[in-house]
């Protein structure tokens, strides 16, 4: 996409409708922040200037729905801000935030520490972030959690769950005799995370037939789980086509997907003590009916720049 590339991500990505799957890759390109503050690239550029806060997100719509709340909270104080939506998975990410190239990216604590330390096994969210802080590079911080949570999954479609006479309330556990017939469908890194098959393998014993590589719980992994092309999917807890497509989240005793707060991860030497303290009064406001609440909101493909502006107001945060 080039860098005069409309503003407007109303991310028809979120509809199941074939063109909108289609779309999807060219929709997501072009998310931004506004066309004088957003970067054509988001793995374009060098670090900050010191004077501008970078934000960024990863490649799934709900990470760039945070981005923007934070970044207009930034705004709303003077701050300048400039965004590099959409930049990918965490793997790529960490890095840039590690060489200043981007300033604040709004994580989820427990996903940010399976990536730092797969064997970390924390039981509470302050045993979470001093995980974290364990282990987290020395020019990084983490700021103050937010109560929202946004966890992945292991999640059925309604025929599956008929089939094997699972609920909601049944643990992955309970695929252990029955994975062996089913294809799981996720984001490619999905295969080698600990949060993923590699922990879904340790941790509750399950080998699948098979894996298919789709997206970061998107539209495509959605589709591929109505279809019956994959029979189990990592989606996103706060995802509202589970309500939708009537889909059987599993429980997670074992904790495998952890604790999975909203919670901004920063460069120190880029974000000032006011910046520090706008941040932190978003995560104090944001709780996990508000998320799904904004979820749902793109769902119905309102811009997400629109969404995080209307709650910020309603929360009295612009």
């Amino acid at each position: 996409m080039t860098s005069n590339a409309p503003r407007s991500r109303s991310l028809k990505s979120y509809s199941a409708a074939a063109v909108a799957l289609a779309a999807t890759t060219a929709l997501l390109a072009g998310c931004g922040s506004s066309d004088d503050d957003k970067s054509s690239d988001p793995l374009q550029g060098g670090k900050s200037d010191g004077k501008t806060v970078v934000v960024g997100s990863n490649n799934f719509a709900e990470s760039i729905l945070l981005a923007d709340i934070y970044g207009e909270a930034l705004k709303a104080k003077g701050i300048k801000v400039t965004y590099k939506p959409n930049i990918g998975s965490r793997e790529t990410t960490y890095g840039l935030l590690k060489n200043g190239s981007i300033t604040v990216l709004p994580e989820y604590n427990g996903a940010l520490l399976a990536y730092l330390d797969p064997k970390a096994a924390p039981k509470t969210v302050e045993a979470t972030t001093a995980a974290i802080e364990a282990k987290l590079d020395s020019k990084l911080t983490l700021l103050e959690p937010a109560s929202a949570q946004n966890k992945d999954s292991v999640t059925l479609n309604k025929a599956t769950a008929d089939k094997y006479k699972l609920t909601d309330k049944s643990s992955i556990a309970d695929l252990k005799d029955v994975a062996k017939d089913l294809t799981i469908g996720a984001s490619p890194e999905f295969q080698t995370r600990q949060q993923g098959l590699v922990g879904l393998k340790s941790v509750y014993g399950l080998e699948f037939k098979g894996f298919k590589a789709l997206d970061a719980g998107g539209p495509l992994t959605q589709a591929a789980l109505k279809k019956n092309t994959v029979q189990a999917a990592d989606i996103f807890t706060t995802d509202p086509t589970i309500a939708k497509e009537k889909f059987v989240v599993l429980q997670d005793p074992k904790l495998l997907f952890g604790f999975e707060n909203v919670q901004p991860l920063v460069y120190k030497s880029g974000l000032s003590s006011e910046g520090v303290s706008a941040l932190n009064a978003v995560s104090a406001k944001l709780d996990t009916a508000a998320l799904l609440d904004l979820d749902t909101q793109l769902q119905d493909n309102k811009d997400p720049l629109d969404v995080a502006k209307a709650w910020l107001k309603s929360a009295g945060l612009d």
